[in-house]
């Protein structure tokens, strides 16, 4: 497994559909996104601003029951790429020891956020889906995203 940071969301411009982008910790820094949905955005949103509902959301309730049966996030697993749809896992540490459970990828990065547990993604999905970010001069054709392309995805999250 490689551990990930989480880039931000953006919007993509074709279809407007929500991505999260997580990104390879060390070189060469592969980027990986994820196309989500918009209520998934908006709770990973929800949980990058720190923001707290009046009552809590899905998230934060899942969080309180975790914290209510002592256990602990220890990490969010992206396992799997299959027919084009993402996999992932919350490991899980409690009074019976280390669980993993199924979880569709943008749950696990919503929690994640919220309780700052780090991410992980199978080498086999980054080797797969990963975009490699090069200098605009380089001429290998695998898919790629540029510094340029990097920066403004990044402008996007932002403005998102």
């Amino acid at each position: 497994m490689i551990p990930v940071e989480l880039m931000g969301l953006q919007v993509e411009p074709d279809t407007g559909a929500p991505i999260v982008l997580l990104r390879e910790s060390a070189d060469p820094h592969r980027l990986l996104p994820v196309f989500i949905g918009t209520p998934e955005a908006i709770a990973i949103a929800v949980g990058i601003e720190g923001a707290m509902a009046s009552r809590p959301l899905t998230h934060d309730l899942l969080i309180d029951v975790l914290e209510g049966a002592d256990t602990t996030l220890e990490r969010v697993d992206v396992t799997a790429l299959k027919d084009d749809t993402f996999h992932a896992e919350l490991v899980l540490q409690g009074p019976a020891g280390t669980r993993r459970v199924s979880s569709r990828p943008s749950d696990a990065i919503a929690l994640a956020v919220r309780l700052e547990a780090p991410m992980f993604v199978n080498e086999a999905v980054l080797d797969q889906a990963g975009l490699e970010v090069v200098e605009e001069d380089d001429a290998d054709d695998s898919p790629r995203m540029s510094s340029a392309e990097i920066d403004e995805t990044i402008d996007e999250f932002t403005s998102f």
